[in-house]
């Protein structure tokens, strides 16, 4: 029966129950699913190396004839290892397979063979070579291996599912590219690929599985080729196709307009301002008064770097709508930030009087009840809180702004839950982590973007250092010397408890730090185990200064102000993520006191750990740090969302391919503003359903 896009993965030969289930974990329950799932790289096994010219390290592809096999156990049969001699017109190999008791018997003498792998020095004898746990093809007498997934081809590289191999995943691919008789529903529009010169759909996407033998394979691996062109250009025009629609839906909400250019909101926020702004939080404050003027609801994206003066500008924000008569909500993705936040607003909006309001889920009952009625009676005027904002029972009189802190920590349903409390209001998303403008463009596209690039006067520059373990006592010393001067300090652990990970844990360190190292001071411990009532009474002793040492995890990583603390020791650092690293830091220098990060990390970690304890020790500028951390990590690795599926491409890459991000959001966004083209606009809708919408996190565009 020929293959068609809908064809169930079911009639596929070599996939049973299990198989089959480990796929439909992964949204794969048709052909059409499988053909969307693409190769991560290429390998050439279309020239083949002699065995006399092979090298240890090199990875190679090679033709040869099998000779003896011996089959080698220790204890049981999983540890087996199966040895081969193979040989060619130049020389013989030896070739060793682990885990190889079902190879026993399989290869004939004089049988021809293909084999790509790496080739090794033999730890028995350094002057031999090997080839280990090669990927093998048997070929028949006179079989050139045209017809072969494995061989005499470019071959795609797949990421396993499960036990489903690449290997595996390779040969079904290849059956269901040789059967494939079902037609491809191509998304782009005719005038877009002829403007680009794509090729279309079917074509690309049986190409990107199996590509002609003359593609270079280097142009691949960069994933330059006009097939992989095409379908990243794709995904990239769907997803702003569904930002752009989404958008335009926004836009024509009717929303609040506020009266800013008046006596009294000019009042209020001179009222409030604790220092004078900088240039950067000017020109950002216009941006968003201007959006709050218009009859549509704002949406915008505001990004700084840590220690930037976010928070005041949001607040200015909220000064303008609650003198307009409406209430704002602050969203925060942790209870110590949204305490944070609710101590920052109560004591700035002293001055004018406003009522502010904290909810967490943490609250004893009555003291939630009480909140609840404040606010859904108006009487609070600016109220803080996390998730427990949308949960049902919050109800606002006159909710006018909701602001959302650290959004790469909420999903976009969650922006909107909180949005839907209210009529329109407008929105104000604020992120501390410094995002290229090709990513914002990818995450927050529908959104408009305002950058605090300039630093408030005051802040000090932080000194940051990579130490082994073995200069803790040295290190030690230091923090000591900071609180005799009326300094106080943080000591970071990634885990709360010892694990079998053999990393040093917060509780364990905080017992043995206070009884042998520091025994003549005082810390504290703060980690997000413990209870709401716990970790407020923790941080307001180290605010008030009583704590001289707080010992966390990363549950201090965003939102903590506490201006006296001017030395950071981050114990195994090279665990951390780069952006982390940062958000870490960034809790210190936010005084006038001269600030010292300690990084404490082997001597010889590895590569990708080294660099970025590296580039921490360069640079305190967090663009570059997130351009870097991007580069290590990829973006759905950056912004903790791969298990999420916030950033699901299965080719796209923005970093990468910012050029072609630029051109599909440009020809996505006039599609959908271009209103003689409404009819093409309502065919394109069919390819963004609820699996593409699910995939993306996005709400509905349909």
């Amino acid at each position: 029966m020929p293959l068609t896009s809908n064809s169930p993965v079911t009639a596929l030969k070599g996939l049973g129950p299990h198989r089959t289930a480990l796929l439909a974990e992964r949204g794969i329950t048709t052909v059409g699913h499988l053909l969307n799932y693409l190769p991560f790289r290429y390998e050439d096994r279309i020239h083949f190396t002699k065995i006399a010219e092979l090298i240890p390290g090199q990875v190679a592809t090679i033709r040869a004839e099998a000779g003896s096999g011996t089959l080698v156990r220790f204890r049981g049969y999983r540890n087996a290892i199966f040895h081969l001699r193979v040989k060619d017109v130049s020389g013989k190999l030896a070739v060793r397979f682990f885990h190889g008791a079902y190879l026993n018997g399989k290869f004939k003498p004089g049988q021809p063979l293909v084999l790509h792998g790496k080739i090794v020095a033999d730890p028995n004898r350094p002057a031999r070579i090997e080839m280990t746990n090669p990927e093998y093809e048997l070929l028949q007498p006179g079989d050139d291996g045209a017809e072969s997934a494995e061989v005499g081809r470019i071959v795609p590289v797949y990421e396993a599912i499960g036990d489903i191999s690449s290997r595996m995943l390779r040969r079904i691919m290849f059956r269901i590219v040789e059967d494939f008789q079902g037609e491809i529903s191509d998304p782009l529009p005719q005038e877009l690929l002829q403007k680009f010169g794509f090729p279309p759909k079917r074509e690309a996407l049986l190409h990107v599985h199996f590509p002609e033998k003359n593609v270079d394979v280097a142009l691949l691996n960069e994933f330059r080729s006009s097939a992989q062109v095409r379908m990243i250009f794709e995904e990239f025009f769907l997803y702003q196709l569904g930002l752009a629609i989404r958008r335009q839906r926004e836009q024509q909400q009717k929303g609040i307009p506020m009266q800013v250019r008046q006596d009294k909101v000019r009042d209020a926020l001179k009222q409030i301002l604790p220092f004078k702004p900088t240039a950067a939080q000017k020109r950002v404050l216009a941006e968003i008064a201007a959006d709050l003027e218009r009859a549509t609801p704002m949406n915008r994206l505001l990004e700084g770097d840590v220690g930037s003066g976010k928070t005041i500008v949001a607040l200015e924000a909220a000064t303008i709508v609650i003198e307009n008569g409406y209430q704002v909500a602050l969203m925060a993705p942790t209870e110590i930030l949204a305490v944070q936040h609710y101590l920052s607003a109560r004591r700035i909006f002293a001055a004018a009087n406003y009522s502010v309001e904290l909810l967490v889920s943490g609250m004893k009952p009555r003291e939630k009840e009480e909140a609840l009625a404040r606010i859904a009676s108006g009487e609070a005027n600016f109220v803080t809180g996390t998730h427990a904002l949308i949960e049902e029972a919050v109800t606002f009189a006159r909710l006018g702004l909701v602001i959302i802190d650290e959004q790469h920590r909420f999903g976009v349903l969650q922006r909107k839950r909180l949005a839907e409390k209210g009529t329109a209001p407008h929105a104000l998303v604020l992120t501390a982590t410094p995002i290229p403008r090709t990513l914002a463009l990818t995450l927050y596209g529908d959104l408009d973007l305002s950058v605090i690039d300039e630093m408030p006067p005051g802040r000090t520059p932080v000194i940051t250092q990579w130490r082994a373990e073995e200069n803790l006592p040295g290190v030690w010393e230091s923090v000591r010397r900071e609180i005799a001067s009326g300094r106080q300090a943080y000591i970071i652990y990634p885990v709360v408890e010892e694990s079998k990970q053999e990393l040093k844990a917060a509780t364990a360190e905080y017992e043995r730090l206070s009884k042998n190292v520091f025994p003549k001071l005082k810390l504290g411990l703060l980690h997000g185990r413990m209870r709401s009532e716990e970790k407020d009474e923790v941080m307001e002793q180290f605010r008030a200064g009583t704590i001289q040492i707080l010992v966390a995890t990363t549950v201090v990583e965003v939102g903590v102000d506490v201006r006296n603390a001017t030395v950071m020791v981050i114990e195994h650092a090279d665990r951390f993520g780069l952006a982390q690293l940062h958000q870490l830091r960034g809790r210190i220098g936010r005084g006038a006191h001269k600030s010292h990060c300690i990084l404490v990390a082997p001597k010889n970690p590895t590569d990708e750990a080294r660099a970025r304890l590296e580039t921490l020790v360069a640079t305190s500028d967090g663009f570059q740090i997130a351009e870097q951390d991007l580069k290590l990590r990829g973006p759905g690795e950056f912004f903790g969302t791969k298990q999420h599926g916030d950033v699901a491409f299965h080719m796209a890459h923005p970093l990468r391919d910012h050029k072609l991000l630029d051109l599909a959001r440009a020809e996505a966004f006039a599609l959908v503003e271009d209103a003689s083209r409404g009819q093409q606009l309502e065919k394109l809708r069919a390819f963004l359903g609820p699996e593409w919408q699910s995939k993306f996190r996005l709400a509905s565009v349909g």
